[in-house]
């Protein structure tokens, strides 16, 4: 995880130094771009190393519930807010995902840009620094709901990704 929490911190500080005109904070956005997944070893994901017993899924609360018992609550909530391009309430209720019903949406800038850099990495062991297209990405995020990929659109041209 180390390694994946790397590529998405440089990619995430990338992003935010296109955009100095909102201010981001480099720091934070490091920190939680590195801790964002810190929830993972928690989960039942034998794909990527991970032999806990929980959903993956779950893996963004598991790391809020971490971070927060550690004093870290704003970390915490990038944790829960980076799954898919964030998961609303309704969505979460819908669906009856194994999560709290709230809604679980990046709402600081520093929250949306570790979510969009989270989007282009894998955390398989053979692909961690390989930067994925945007073509798969937006493949990969549709297969949970066109919303997901509407909001990666967003994401690109608001993080200047494209033109």
């Amino acid at each position: 995880m180390i390694t994946h929490g790397q590529a998405v911190a440089s990619k995430a500080q990338q992003v935010a130094l296109r955009l100095p005109d909102l201010n981001p904070d480099l720091k934070f956005i490091f920190e939680a771009a590195m801790l964002h997944d810190i929830g993972i070893f928690k989960t039942n994901a034998p794909g990527i190393g991970c032999s806990g017993s929980e959903p993956y899924i779950r893996h963004g609360i598991l790391g809020r519930e971490l971070l927060e018992k550690e004093g870290w609550p704003q970390h915490a909530l990038v944790c829960e807010r980076h799954i898919g391009t964030g998961l609303a309430k309704a969505v979460i209720d819908r669906d009856k995902l194994p999560l709290p019903s709230r809604d679980m949406r990046p709402q600081t800038l520093e929250e949306k840009i570790v979510c969009f850099a989270d989007k282009f990495y894998s955390k398989n062991k053979d692909h961690l620094r390989a930067e994925k297209s945007i073509e798969r990405i937006i493949r990969g995020l549709e297969k949970h709901g066109r919303q997901n990929a509407e909001q990666f659109h967003i994401w690109l041209k608001e993080f200047r990704e494209i033109e």
